[in-house]
This record gives structure tokens, C-alpha cells and sequence, in this order.
């Protein structure tokens, strides 16, 4: 990613971390603004996966664990520094999204809310897996509402990654609204390479050289729908085809106990997740396609990622995805909880390989033209200055 050159000092912006941050994300901004992090310390030493690298500092200020404790930490710390900002971002519409709201009257600093995953929406998958009990759903659900209520009331300006995203925070706001696709694809990495460099990229990476190979790309979550895709592979082994499925995540293990279950454990790659700027492009240039399949989904960048490598995608009718993953335009859509029409459409990759190769090339050119990370980032640096402009 190249950062844009300015004319003038940087701006200084406050990116107020809720629930972890993404490196890539945290790169991209800090190559355009003079950045400082408020974080939640609720993930230990992962609350930025990944280490931060590259020249330009970036201030990194913890606030207390809890959401409240930390959404109050944030009010307080913006008014007292708020002669030294220029902007404020806060990840999704959370309490500590709501407390910067609230304090803008005081700050007058724009203050923009990025809104990358349909909060409410995963909060309920967690509650059907059954991670979370009645009362502590319910509990749960009562402070998302208000929290999502009160933000599309004081709120002023939220980012979205999708259109769908947009309908699902601002209460039908929809003037507050601007699709930004931070943090975007950096399609200088994640780029398509020819056979022969597949072949070569399997045995660096210690995959099997034969065999079609089914990248899930994403973590084990609530959120997704790991049993279908798996039910999928199990149809596609009884009908005698030859397929690996590789999963790099931190719940792998989940996945490989799962896979057992179903008489797949000698189809199933599972690892730790890998550098997401640095080693992951490679493992999608290794693939044969990239399957995925989510319950709930806000965009969903892994297909992003797939696509600029032109690999063939097949993902769920859903969400965010559905603005993507176009069925015999961009990929293959299938329907949720749907794992023979899951087995067909991998099926279909398998036995037409050039057809779907042509799919993947038309998703790289619609990649770099909506989501080109660079793109992305200097979209929000304009939006900033052009909020800074209509204040003066």
C-alpha cells in the first residue's frame, strides 16, 4: 500500500478500538494522519493481530477492559486532548462509539463511526450456538439496541463497508451514511500467478501437490457456517472426488474436531492463521477456490482477497455478499444452510475450471475498481478534509 502524498502537516486522528483491530487497517491510516489508538485491552496481546510495521509512529493508549469503564474513558479522554485532534474515528456503533458522540458537542471534532460487521446480527448467531444464555443475551441484546439507537441519534457521519451494513446501524439515516470500504485489498499482494508458480507455491507451503484445493478462509465463528461446508466436503468425498479443504484460523482445532466427525480427516489442512500482509495472498494463490460460507456476513473481504488472486469464489446468499458475489458474474451463490446446493457449486468450479477462472477474472477487475486499499484509505482522507473545510 502506498500512502497518499499531502501538501500540508498530517492530521491527527484518534481510532478508538472496541474490540480489536486489524494491522492492515491500522497501516493504512497511519500512513495518512498522525495516529493515536484508544484500545480496549479485552484480547490480550492480540488486540492489533499481527505487529504494527513501517516508519510512521502510532500512539497506542489503553483504557480499562469493560465496555462501559472503557466507553467512559473515551469521553473523558477526548475532551481533555481535544485541542490536539483533528478527527475521531470509532470502530463500529458501540458504547464507545456512543460516548464519543456524545462528547462532540464539546470536542467539535468530526467524529465518524466504521462500521465493519453487523454487531446485532453476530451477537444472535452467538446466542442460537448456544454461547450465551437467556438472561445474558438478553442483557447483551438491551445494550447493542440502545447503544445502536443512541449512536444514529448523535452520530453525524458513519462508514460503512457495505451497503447492507448501512441499513443494518443508522435506524434509516441514511444522509449519515458513506460506503468506505476500509480497509480494502492491496491487489499489488494479493494478485493472480500462473500454474506453474501454483504448483511451486503447494510445495513451499507444504500443501499437497495434487487435488482440488477449498481455501475457508475465515475464522471459526458463530457467524459462520462451518457445519455446512464441511457437510458439503462429506458429499463430495461420497461421490469419489478428489479435494482438499484448508482452513487458517485460530479456531482450527474446532474445525479439525468437526471434520472428524464427518470422515474427513484425511481431506482437512488446518493451521494457524498466518500473516495477513505477508504470508496470506500466497495461500490464496495456491487454491482452487475460495468457499465462503457465512450465516451473517457485513462484506466479507476473504472473497475480496480471493478474487484479486483470480481465484473462483463460492459463497452464501447473505449479507454483504450478496453485493459482491454475484452468481455467474463475480462467482457462485448458494443459499444458507444449504450443503448439497454448497456441494454442487464446488462441484461446478471443479469440472469447468476455465468458465470459473473468467468469473475470477472479472471479480479482480470489479476488486480494483471499488476496493483497491489505497483507494479506500485516501477516500477517508478526503471525507476527513472535507469535513474539516465545511467547519472553517
Amino acid at each position: 500500500m502506498s500512502a497518499s502524498v499531502s501538501a500540508g502537516p498530517r492530521r491527527r486522528l484518534v481510532f478508538i478500538c472496541e474490540s480489536g483491530t486489524d494491522v492492515r487497517l491500522v497501516t493504512g491510516l497511519k500512513q495518512r494522519f498522525e495516529l493515536t489508538l484508544l484500545l480496549r485491552p479485552a484480547f490480550g496481546p492480540r488486540t492489533i493481530n499481527w505487529k504494527d510495521e513501517g516508519p510512521e509512529p502510532v500512539r497506542i493508549i489503553e483504557g480499562p477492559a469493560g465496555r462501559v469503564a472503557f466507553a467512559a474513558f473515551v469521553g473523558a479522554w477526548l475532551v481533555r486532548h481535544r485541542a490536539e485532534l483533528d478527527a475521531v474515528l470509532a470502530q463500529n456503533a458501540g458504547v464507545a462509539a456512543l460516548a464519543a458522540n456524545a462528547c462532540r458537542g464539546l470536542t467539535r471534532v468530526p467524529t465518524f463511526m466504521l462500521i465493519c460487521s453487523p454487531n446485532i446480527a453476530y451477537f444472535h448467531c452467538r446466542y442460537e450456538r448456544g454461547e450465551l444464555g437467556l438472561p445474558a443475551y438478553l442483557a447483551g441484546r438491551t445494550l447493542l439496541e440502545a447503544a445502536r439507537a443512541g449512536n444514529a441519534l448523535l452520530g453525524h457521519r458513519y462508514l460503512v463497508l457495505s451497503d447492507y451494513l448501512g441499513g443494518q446501524v443508522s435506524y434509516g439515516w441514511r444522509e449519515k451514511v458513506r460506503v468506505v470500504p476500509l480497509y480494502g485489498v492491496d491487489t499489488s499482494r494479493f494478485r493472480p500467478v500462473p500454474l506453474e508458480e501454483k504448483r511451486r507455491l503447494r510445495v513451499k507451503l507444504g500443501l499437497p501437490e495434487e487435488g482440488f484445493l477449498i481455501f475457508f478462509s475465515s475464522r471459526v465463528a458463530p457467524e459462520k457456517d462451518t457445519e455446512s461446508l464441511l457437510d458439503a466436503c462429506a458429499l463430495l468425498k461420497a461421490s469419489g472426488r478428489s479435494f482438499w479443504m484448508l482452513n487458517l484460523s485460530g479456531g482450527h482445532q474446532r474445525l479439525k474436531q468437526l471434520a472428524l466427525e464427518r470422515g474427513l480427516g484425511d481431506r482437512t489442512l488446518t493451521r494457524d492463521a498466518v500473516d495477513p500482509v505477508h504470508e496470506l495472498p500466497a495461500y490464496y494463490q495456491a487454491s482452487d477456490v475460495c468457499a465462503q460460507v457465512s450465516l451473517e456476513e457485513g462484506l466479507g473481504f476473504s472473497p475480496l482477497e480471493a478474487l484479486a488472486c483470480e481465484v473462483p469464489v463460492v459463497a452464501t446468499d447473505v449479507g454483504g455478499l450478496r453485493e459482491t458475489i454475484r452468481d455467474g458474474e463475480t462467482g457462485l451463490s448458494v443459499p444458507v444452510r444449504a450443503p448439497r446446493a454448497l456441494a454442487d457449486a464446488l462441484a461446478r468450479v471443479m469440472d469447468e475450471p476455465e468458465r470459473f477462472l473468467a468469473l475470477a477474472r472479472q471479480g479482480r477487475r470489479m476488486v480494483r475498481e471499488r476496493f483497491e486499499a489505497s483507494r479506500c484509505f485516501d477516500g477517508f482522507a478526503a471525507l476527513v478534509e472535507e469535513e474539516l473545510s465545511s467547519r472553517r
